[in-house]
This record gives structure tokens, C-alpha cells and sequence, in this order.
């Protein structure tokens, strides 16, 4: 494909997302205005469109204001194929949007098909216009000719990739994707892809149903050579609300993404998360073991919830895969941040050649703006399947999101190894639990690393317990961590469910993460 010139793309620095300066469409009809011819070259180059953020802020806001009119659908005979066939069709390289020029970027595209029924559309955006990207039969590689003429026929997408030099300058190398729904994961320098994000979660664990709103169109900024960050927007659709969405995307080490999101609810809306992440977890052979023999000691995407409270207090909250769903709410004012993290990062930790989980992303998300009163809310779902994502996370506002109203939130996503906050202060590295000693009550066990001049003596343990009570506690060093090593035992007294809370202090000064665990009676 061949664009207009190279142009400056208005990028903003991480800590201000306004929109950008290009001119607005006299109307939402112009902003949506398609066609199926491709970019031409610079000397014969459509008009496209005026487009900035606020067009699709603007498109947003007028499809708000009426019922939700379904995605179209991908022919019958693309949803029909089978995982194998859906396999084989392919972004040709060379078709690669801005593929051959200077720009360090470039994007590759997903055909419909198999479970990917939803059309999408994608433009590409230069000097302040926006231009369709034209589907042919050149596009994709296809197992037959006749996959080809139906990719074609359709003329949109199922999604995107970006592709950048993260790991070695001379290999341009796939960091980010948005495909199905409002799912979007992304990968940082020597990772590999493990949890997901979404534009937004809708319903969560709800009785009737969660509802899944869609990304329905995609706008690309072109980057110029020098830039070393792209900017995406996409307009969000469903039955409930819409939404304008703005992502500064910054590859590297970490991969960042800043994040703002321009929300028009169509309905009162209770139940609804924002920036929402989700992982998996089978089990800990410390914490919580398999019901089946497996010869690795851990499998999982993310180990741990952790949050930065409003008020500075760091918790850790190991996950858990339950035999019945599990809900969790952790009420905060003006929340700090929040994420799905995978502490542990050694092979040892999980002895799996193909799946490589300890080369799987943390995530975390740090509010730019002040999100007011809610919750973070935890969803544990039972699962026998690896391939299952059964942990969601997101921030629930308190008072949810009102009809004819506008709702702006805006954050920093952080893909990185850990936790990117309190990189020197002790961290919770390790969670055990099994029976005390020469007793019959349940016990747990909490390592904290970078402690290393701390007097135990000098230490309190505040523990308590929802139902049931604390029996003892005791704090020891442990020289292999440089740390200290927490046991709790307790008596639930019958409770089917207890919530355990451990904070380590000296004085009245919590000096580690808060360390909180569901305790589920088996």
C-alpha cells in the first residue's frame, strides 16, 4: 500500500491526552463516510475526511442518543470454518500498512472468520484526514480462491496488530493486538502474550448475563520516522453505552498505554468496570494445588491482585480458582492503581517448555484522573481448562454511570514484569498455606523480600480474621530472601469462608504490602 507523504502525528506526552488539533467533521455522516477504494499514492490522494478525537468523542455521542444497531455479521461461509482453516489465512507482509516506509511502525490486519463474526472498520489517518484501508484479494493469504473473493467481497476486518522493533532493532516485531470485542493485550521487551485488557466490562458475573461491548471502528495515526510511540482510537458500541476511546501506545521496555476513555451511557449502568483485565489461573501447588496430577508446579497468567489504595496502602491478594464463583469487592476512594501481576519469573517456577509462563506480562493500571469513590472488584471463576480466562478485575465506580450523562476516565496501562511502583520497598513474594505442626488447624505462610537490616523483635503482626479467630503468629528472618517469613494459624470455627488480612508494622507504621486471602473450606 502506498500513502500520502510523511507527516507528524499528534502525539501528547503520557501525562496529557487532549484531543488532537485537526479539524472536526461538520457532521457524525462525514466522520462516518466509507469507501472501498485503497490510499493512493501521494499524487493521486483522496480527500478522506477531517478527523481528530473529537470525531470520534462526536460519533460516540450521537450513537448514545439512539438504540444500538447490531455489527454487521461476516458471511455465513467465513463463520462456518473451523479453527485449523482460520489458521491458514494470513496478513500478506507485504501488504503491510505503512510497511515500507521510514516509520518504525507498521500494522497488519485480521480477516473475518471462525469465532471473529464481527466486522470491523479501520482507517488510517494522515496530516489530519482519514482514508478507509481497502480489503482485496491480495490481502490475505488464503487456503483457496474462494476465501480470497469473500475476504474481499466483506471489505473490513476482525482486528489489528502493530508490529515495532521491541527486542532488536533490525526485526520489527508484533507488541500489541485488538481482536474480538474490546480485547486488547500487549507484550513488552522478552515477553510473551498472557493476560488481556478491555475497552470496558459490562455485567460482570451478573445473573442475566454479561454483555460484551465491541470496538466497531479503528482510526491508526500514521507516526513519523522519528517517533517512537502511535496513536489509536476506536469508537466503542453496545446495547448499554458507547464510548470514544484514545490509546498513546509506547513500545518497549515496558510497553505503555496511555489510556483515555470518553464513556456516554445509553442506560443506567450498576454494574460496570472500568479498565478491565483478564487473566488466568489454574493453581499453586503452594497456595492452591491441582486436582490433577501435573508435572508443573504452577500454572497461571497472573499470581496476584495487587492495589495501591488512595490512602497509599499497597495490598496483595493472591488469586484463586474456586469451586463455585467467587466475587470480591475492595472499596478505595481515588485509587492509586491496580493490576493482575505475574511475580513469579523464573522457568524453575513452572516447568513448561511450550507455554513459557514465566515470560507472561504483569498488568497495571494507574488512574491519571480522579475516579472518585468504588471499589476494585475481583471475579474468580471455576475453571478445569488452561485455556480459559477466569479472572477478571476492574474498578467499579460507586455510584455506577448514569443515562445522558458523559463520563471521562483516563489511565496509564503498564506492561511490565511486576508491579512498576515501590520498585525498593518489600514486596509479598511467596504465599503457602497447609496444617500447623502437630496440630489440626489450617495455617498460611507469607514470605517478604527486601527486608534485609529488619529486627523481627521490633515487628507486629496485626492479623485478623472475618469468622473464625487468629490462634498465633510469628514473624523469623529468612536470609534466602533477604526477608521475613509471616506464619498465621487459625480456627474458622465451621465457616465456610473466612477473610483472612495480615499487616506487618512497626509501631503504627505498616512497613509491607497488606496481604489479604479467601480462605475457602474444602
Amino acid at each position: 500500500m502506498v500513502y500520502a507523504e510523511e507527516s507528524e502525528a499528534t502525539l501528547e506526552t503520557e501525562a496529557t491526552i487532549d484531543a488532537n488539533a485537526s479539524s472536526v467533521p461538520s457532521s457524525a455522516e462525514e466522520a462516518s463516510l466509507k469507501s472501498n477504494s485503497a490510499i493512493a499514492p501521494a499524487t493521486q490522494a483522496p480527500k478522506g475526511y477531517a478527523f481528530s478525537h473529537q470525531t470520534v468523542i462526536d460519533l460516540a455521542k450521537n450513537l448514545a442518543s439512539a438504540p444500538m444497531k447490531p455489527a454487521e455479521m461476516a458471511p455465513k461461509a467465513l463463520i462456518d470454518m473451523d479453527y485449523p482453516t482460520y489458521r491458514q489465512i494470513n496478513f500478506q507482509q507485504n501488504q503491510a500498512v505503512w510497511g515500507n516506509t521510514p516509520t518504525k511502525f507498521s500494522v497488519q490486519l485480521f480477516a473475518p472468520g471462525f469465532l471473529f463474526k464481527d466486522l470491523v472498520s479501520i482507517d488510517a489517518v494522515e496530516s489530519g484526514r482519514a482514508f478507509p484501508l481497502k480489503v482485496s484479494e491480495d490481502s490475505f493469504k488464503t487456503p483457496n480462491d474462494e476465501i480470497s473473493k469473500l475476504i474481499s467481497q466483506v471489505g473490513k476486518y476482525a482486528g489489528l496488530r502493530l508490529h515495532y522493533p521491541i527486542n532488536t532493532a533490525d526485526m520489527n516485531d508484533e507488541f500489541i493486538v485488538f481482536q474480538g470485542a474490546s480485547y486488547f493485550r500487549a507484550i513488552s521487551k522478552g515477553q510473551s502474550y498472557g493476560l488481556s485488557a478491555r475497552g470496558l466490562a459490562v455485567d460482570v458475573a451478573q445473573p442475566k448475563g454479561e454483555e460484551f461491548p465491541m470496538f466497531k471502528q479503528f482510526w491508526i495515526e500514521r507516526p513519523s520516522s522519528s517517533q517512537d510511540a502511535i496513536v489509536v482510537h476506536a469508537l466503542l458500541d453496545s446495547k448499554s453505552v458507547t464510548g470514544a476511546y484514545r490509546f498513546g501506545i509506547y513500545p518497549g521496555k515496558p510497553t505503555r498505554v496511555d489510556v483515555k476513555a470518553t464513556l456516554f451511557p445509553r442506560v443506567d449502568l450498576k454494574n460496570v468496570g472500568i479498565a478491565p483485565l483478564t487473566s488466568m489461573f489454574m493453581y499453586n501447588n503452594s497456595l492452591d494445588g491441582s486436582d490433577i496430577s501435573d508435572y508443573r508446579p504452577a500454572v497461571h497468567d497472573s499470581e496476584g491482585l495487587q492495589i495501591l489504595t488512595g490512602k497509599d496502602e499497597m495490598v496483595w491478594r493472591p488469586l484463586n480458582n474456586p469451586k463455585s464463583l467467587q466475587v470480591s469487592a475492595f472499596s478505595d476512594n481515588s485509587p492509586k492503581g491496580f493490576g493482575l501481576i505475574q511475580r513469579h519469573r523464573g522457568f524453575e517456577d513452572y516447568q513448561d517448555l511450550e507455554a513459557s509462563y514465566h515470560t507472561r506480562p504483569s498488568a497495571w493500571i494507574k488512574p491519571l484522573n480522579d475516579w472518585g469513590e468504588g471499589h476494585v472488584e475481583l471475579v474468580e471463576i471455576p475453571s478445569n481448562a488452561e485455556t480459559n480466562d477466569n479472572i477478571v478485575t476492574y474498578w467499579q465506580p460507586k455510584e455506577g454511570l448514569k443515562k445522558g450523562e458523559s463520563y471521562t476516565y483516563q489511565y496509564l496501562m503498564t506492561w511490565s514484569n511486576d508491579t512498576p511502583v515501590s520498585l525498593d520497598s518489600p514486596r509479598i513474594v511467596r504465599s503457602a498455606k497447609g496444617v500447623k505442626l502437630f496440630k489440626t488447624n489450617p495455617e498460611v505462610v507469607i514470605d517478604f523480600n527486601k527486608m534485609p537490616d529488619i529486627n523481627v523483635d521490633d515487628l507486629t503482626i496485626d492479623a485478623s480474621i472475618s469468622n473464625g479467630k487468629i490462634l498465633e503468629t510469628i514473624a523469623v528472618k529468612n536470609a534466602h530472601n533477604n526477608g521475613v517469613r509471616v506464619y498465621v494459624s487459625f480456627d474458622p470455627e465451621d465457616a465456610a469462608l473466612s477473610e483472612l488480612r495480615v499487616q506487618l508494622k512497626q509501631g503504627d507504621t505498616a512497613v509491607a504490602p497488606t496481604w489479604l486471602y479467601r480462605w475457602i473450606k474444602e
